[in-house]
């Protein structure tokens, strides 16, 4: 069958790539065209536009952008009109995909199916509209979104985490080498420090997460280190910490940690799969003002995973109004020192992993399309 994908960042070329590798298991004669990135072409197929030409993100950037993001759809009509596909499969990445999903069941009459659902739980909710009238199928990745749509009457399907089968995977594997004595780091136990991927995160979470960490002299600070960030970006922020700068090692320095401070995203999940205590502290410029948003304007109580999946607050989320020192200070001593609250933590995450289920996102996805095509 012939499949066109969409994945528009770093994220939805990991999970795309990942989908395809299953659906090639499942039908030997597959052939893809997709807009995605590296990962994607290394499964095969054609490569029509790299996700690094299409990341616009923030009202300024997509304004002084909107040429080139026009320019990006219309060719991508033009691509699928040309190539008649069986089926088009969507990632994330709403904005663009939305779109793209009204001209395909408008114009062509082509199957639309979305592999991760754009977060309308969050806000945004009128999108159901636009997801009801032209996307065919929908494959979840968080166990509380069939509930959502449901709520909404669409049904969805739940597949599975796709961070459930990376961790899985990782942990699986014997540790090759020893993690300290390979990085040149001494017996202290870890407090690994996840501070964003974007520059922005880095410049606000870092310093405020390195100066806490700095009270704890008996414990080792760890930065995990983006992909696509330099070291010098993050060295101006050192001063006098001691903190070493990893880069590609997230899951390694996870595995090897006591505890973690951590922004919001993904890396709140992957942290609770690791069993890692975590302080979950993020700045909102404005504080008061956007937590006053949230509260009265957001359709969540949470902004963590782990909270959200688990349906309570099972780590601490301290940003906008709660993104202050004495704030974060209290809950890493907590999660540093108090043996009872950390376990507390260790149970919540048992529960997350019980909802997210077994490995196999991809896989089931693969299976879930494959049927639905009737192939």
């Amino acid at each position: 069958m012939k499949y066109f994908l969409i994945a528009g960042e770093a994220s939805g070329d990991l999970h795309a790539s990942n989908l395809m590798a299953a659906l090639k298991r499942r039908d030997t004669e597959a052939q893809f065209r997709y807009f995605g990135g590296d990962l994607m072409a290394r499964q095969g197929g054609t490569l029509i536009k790299h996700y690094r030409e299409m990341a616009f993100m923030g009202f300024i950037p997509v304004l002084m952008n909107l040429r080139t993001i026009l320019g990006n759809m219309r060719r991508c009509e033009e691509e699928i009109r040309a190539y008649r596909p069986d089926v088009v499969i969507l990632v994330d990445y709403p904005g663009f995909n939305l779109k793209i999903a009204k001209y395909v069941k408008s114009k062509l009459g082509v199957p639309v199916y979305y592999y991760i659902s754009p977060k309308i739980w969050a806000w945004k909710q009128y999108r159901i509209r636009d997801i009801r009238r032209y996307v065919d199928r929908m494959f979840c990745i968080l166990p509380f979104e069939t509930d959502f749509y449901r709520k909404l009457n669409y049904a969805v399907d739940y597949v599975g985490n796709p961070s459930v089968d990376s961790v899985s995977a990782y942990l699986a594997k014997p540790e090759e080498t020893d993690f300290r004595k390979h990085h040149g780091l001494d017996n202290r136990p870890i407090l690994a420090i996840l501070a964003g991927s974007r520059r922005q995160e880095i410049r606000d979470n870092l310093p405020m997460m390195l100066q806490l960490a700095a009270r704890y002299p008996d414990f080792q600070p760890i930065i995990a280190g983006a992909p696509g960030i330099e070291p010098e970006y993050y060295r101006q922020y050192l001063g006098n910490s001691d903190a070493h700068i990893l880069f590609g090692k997230t899951y390694e320095i996870l595995r090897n940690s006591y505890a973690a401070l951590v922004t919001s995203g993904t890396a709140t999940l992957e942290t609770a799969l690791f069993r890692v205590p975590q302080v979950v502290c993020y700045y909102v410029a404005a504080g008061r003002l956007a937590s006053y948003i949230f509260r009265h304007f957001f359709h969540i109580r949470y902004i963590s995973l782990v909270n959200l999946i688990g349906g309570r607050e099972i780590v601490q989320e301290l940003f906008g109004a709660r993104f202050t020192e004495q704030e974060i200070d209290a809950e890493l001593r907590r999660i540093l020192l108090d043996r009872e609250y950390r376990q507390s933590m260790l149970n919540g995450y048992d529960e997350v992993i019980a909802r997210l289920g077994k490995p196999g996102a991809a896989e089931k996805a693969a299976e879930c399309i494959i049927k639905a095509l009737g192939k």
